[in-house]
């Protein structure tokens, strides 16, 4: 038994092997093609990466020719690696990052090369029992200041790499020995030859600018909030009033990426500071103004993830308190959902939106708040207690689309400050005076629509007015819309 049962291992082991090397070509060409597939995908959704990869080719082997057909360099020696290596590190995604790290580079390799060239003057004073004490300490106390001040917030967040190039070169200088001027003529060489090519290439060939794709990511974070918000519309009230089936909620991920874009943000705001003038707003790049507006977004974005979660708690069959809030919820997430996208497009075409549309500002969401607000009180009165649940869910839904709405404000009054930095253009008014002065006298008279009705009398009491005529003093409330 234990022999069959050996041959019986070796045969399952040998038939699991086989089977692994039968289906090695099939898998090998799948991953093949999936890599191939993903590559495509990656080109067709975003061009400038084949560019970018284009550029980082094209930089490197300027430098190595350059290199290569210098007099003074025979072969392929320390200094063109240290170039490539520059080349590689100094080489980033957009003109802004590569500008930054260009610049730390250029800075600090000035700052080190210096102060070590003070360093070995210092230190010879001191005779060669001495020097090599001196410069251990001056070693320690730079590389322990320059380490520590990137710690700092404004230095980290721009000039990070060139704290930690400048300690890096100092200590280079220091420890060179006697050769030292030769190492500083071939740094300071390289890093020229290096950052100037890295510069100009980034710059002429296709830029890819920070402040655009900032630009950009406002926008797209906009637009995701009122897509958002009309999803969560047709998902809760249809699922409430109709029992519809659960949809494809790709709003929920949008969401998630709002929530998520605060780093990217600040790069991109750190690295568009660094960037020349470009696009319209020139030298007035309004990095602060985006900061705000994506933090007051990433505030609406909050709010509106916890109204994700009652998606889940939503009652199956509508009670009479749902039906007396739905219109002014539906009402309140219209006007919400227009107003950034209009928010959106006034950055997207940077024009400020007209105000006698009332937007942006309250964007007439106070009378669907009243009418949310006095549905509230009036059918709080008449619950039952089987329904508290629900209505309390209902009531929660309610208080955060008003605190939505108060968001959308916030970001409204932001988007004017940016429109007035920036000096957005007003939309064209060219149209005649007697032209739009007919066009209203053809008009019909405007029509006065009752919407309430009511008669306050506080002095005179039900008991004493049984039949119910007014008397004494009264208020008489009447609302007409045109």
């Amino acid at each position: 038994m234990d022999i069959d049962s050996k041959i019986q291992e070796k045969n399952s082991v040998f038939n699991m092997l086989w089977n692994q090397f039968k289906w090695f070509p099939i898998k090998l060409i799948n991953k093949i093609s999936n890599i191939a597939n993903n590559t495509i995908n990656i080109g067709k959704n975003d061009p400038r990466k084949i560019w970018h990869a284009a550029k980082v080719g094209l930089s490197l082997t300027l430098v190595i020719l350059f290199y290569y057909s210098w007099p003074l360099y025979h072969s392929f020696e320390q200094s063109a690696i240290m170039a490539v290596l520059t080349v590689m590190v100094a080489f980033e995604y957009t003109a802004g990052a590569t500008i930054s790290k260009c610049l730390n580079i250029a800075f600090a390799t000035a700052l080190g090369v210096s102060l070590g060239i003070g360093a070995k003057y210092l230190a010879k004073f001191c005779g060669k029992e001495g020097e090599p004490i001196i410069l251990g300490c001056l070693v320690f106390i730079l590389g322990a200041l320059g380490t520590f001040t990137r710690f700092y917030p404004h230095m980290q967040r721009r000039y990070d790499y060139g704290c930690m190039f400048s300690v890096a070169t100092f200590s280079l200088v220091t420890v060179s020995g006697d050769r030292y001027l030769e190492l500083v003529k071939q740094r300071i060489s390289t890093i020229m030859v290096s950052v100037a090519t890295v510069m100009v290439i980034s710059l002429v060939i296709r830029p890819v600018w920070a402040g655009k794709d900032l630009h950009n990511l406002i926008i797209a974070n906009l637009e995701k909030l009122a897509s958002f918000l009309d999803g969560f519309e047709s998902e809760y009230f249809q699922a409430i009033g109709e029992g519809s089936k659960d949809k494809e909620k790709g709003f929920l991920e949008a969401l998630k990426n709002v929530l998520g874009s605060k780093a990217t943000e600040e790069s991109l705001a750190n690295f568009a500071w660094w960037e020349p003038a470009n696009g319209p707003f020139r030298f007035n790049n309004p990095g602060k103004e985006y900061l705000k507006i994506g933090n007051l977004g990433r505030d609406c974005a909050c709010h509106l993830h916890a109204l994700s979660g009652h998606l889940k708690s939503k009652s199956k069959a509508p009670t009479e308190f749902h039906k007396r809030i739905e219109k002014a919820c539906k009402r309140i997430i219209t006007k919400s959902s227009n107003a950034l996208k209009c928010l959106a497009l006034s950055i997207k075409t940077r024009t400020q939106l007209p105000s006698s549309t009332g937007e942006p500002g309250p964007y007439n969401t106070k009378f669907a708040i009243d009418e949310l607000i006095a549905a509230l009180l009036i059918t709080t009165r008449t619950i039952s207690e089987e329904d508290t649940i629900d209505v309390i869910t209902a009531m929660s839904v309610a208080s955060i689309l008003i605190d939505v709405t108060r968001c959308v404000d916030e970001i409204s009054k932001a988007v004017g400050e940016l429109s007035i930095k920036t000096r957005f253009q007003k939309e064209d008014k060219k149209k005649d005076n007697s032209t739009s002065i007919k066009a209203l006298e053809k008009l019909p008279a405007p029509r006065l629509q009752l919407l309430h009705h009511e008669i306050v009398n506080d002095a005179v009491k039900e008991e004493e007015n049984p039949i119910g005529a007014i008397k004494g003093e009264h208020v008489v409330c009447e609302i007409h819309v045109i």
